[in-house]
């Protein structure tokens, strides 16, 4: 869910971690998942979209100006069943130098939803990147700044109330490491765990009847964040904090072991919440595999959607609330704007540039249809 401006910083750290866990290319100490032939060249595109195949909400990322694009609004619309704008519900983008609003782009979007009865899943209300002018003006004025952040919260879940069924309300919250909450313009402000509790607080009040969804990322690849997330959910809801839902963004890389991710799923769900898979996508950079031929590059990428759609499908129905992807085909990837060699060529989607199916898209059609 990254603005392009704002990848270099948050992705270095990430690279770290990847490089520290990354597997060698070619496949040892992949654990137990065991790999499965995806890859279909002569198979076309099912008549059907994983939208009729799978029993939950299927989504993907979306912006304005892929809403002017004929033959990629018929793929959305016809493998989705939900959509998430890709940046234009967040400050950035909604919250004027001023402290006014604005919802041209944002309004776009929700009728694009409306006109195509697709379920809306809206993000971010709180994100620790987000420093709007607005909202910087106010620091080190904890009562204005609590105002406004609440003027901001109310008027925007409140415009949508009715509309958008789910909320992130709290976007990344753990420190890459897992040591912590992020120290950022909201906690200085509000308090570090505090400006939580108030913005699900404010977000409940704006919108009584949307499913609250806290969600970060690295839940799979780093097992003490996705520890320290688990105890910050529950300390929230002891404190009668209204977290309804966990998101997990699922943001993976073809170093990874797909082994982790079965348990790291069952275990989030331990808390007993309904999980979103928010954000899945499988990149091709990682250590160790730049001279990996494409075939096993695909076959490990198919591998991974495989094992994340599956972890979600052996949870309890009750608490598989929605599967969304960030981005369908690979042209359009956020991955592919962030900094590094390599990256401009990335293809984390489960279509390609053409907007031909991968073995990933198999790997999702497959599990989904056998539900």
């Amino acid at each position: 869910m990254e603005p392009r401006g704002r990848l270099e910083g948050r992705y270095s750290r990430r690279a770290a971690l990847a490089g520290a866990l990354a597997l060698s290319a070619c496949g040892r100490g992949r654990g137990d998942a065991q790999a499965q032939p995806y890859d279909a060249p002569n198979q076309r595109l099912p008549a059907l979209g994983l939208r009729d195949m799978a029993q939950v909400p299927v989504g993907n990322c979306i912006s304005t100006a892929e809403l002017d694009n004929a033959d990629y609004v018929a793929m959305s619309v016809k493998q989705c069943s939900q959509i998430i704008p890709a940046w234009q519900f967040q400050m950035e983008a909604t919250l004027r130098p001023d402290g006014g609003f604005q919802f041209e782009d944002a309004d776009r979007i929700a009728a694009f939803a409306r006109a195509n009865a697709l379920a809306l899943h809206a993000t971010a209300l709180v994100w620790y990147t987000q420093e709007p002018p607005a909202l910087k003006a106010l620091d080190g004025q904890p009562d204005r700044f609590a105002l406004a952040v609440r003027n901001y919260v109310q008027a925007i879940a409140g415009r949508y109330r009715g509309q958008a069924g789910s909320w992130d309300v709290v976007n990344e919250p753990i420190r890459d490491d897992g040591s912590g909450l992020r120290d950022c313009l909201f906690s200085r402000n509000l308090g570090q765990e505090d400006y939580i509790v108030r913005a699900f607080a404010w977000a409940r009040e704006a919108d009584p009847s949307a499913m609250l969804v806290l969600n970060d990322y690295d839940l799979e690849r780093t097992p003490r964040k996705r520890w320290a997330f688990m105890r910050l959910v529950e300390r929230l809801l002891k404190r009668g904090v209204p977290v309804q839902a966990l998101g997990t963004q699922s943001h993976l890389d073809i170093g990874m072991d797909p082994a982790v991710c079965r348990p790291a799923m069952r275990e989030l769900a331990t808390l007993g919440l309904p999980i979103r898979v928010s954000e899945l996508d499988v990149s091709f950079q990682a250590p160790r595999t730049s001279f990996m031929p494409r075939a096993q590059k695909l076959a490990l990428q198919a591998q991974l959607y495989a094992e994340v759609v599956g972890g979600f499908l052996e949870l309890p129905r009750h608490q598989q609330v929605g599967f969304a992807v960030w981005g369908l085909d690979d042209k359009r990837s956020w991955l592919r704007y962030r900094p590094g060699d390599g990256a401009a060529a990335d293809c984390p989607c489960p279509f390609d540039d053409d907007e031909r199916p991968k073995p990933a898209f198999f790997a999702l059609a497959d599990a989904f249809s056998r539900g």
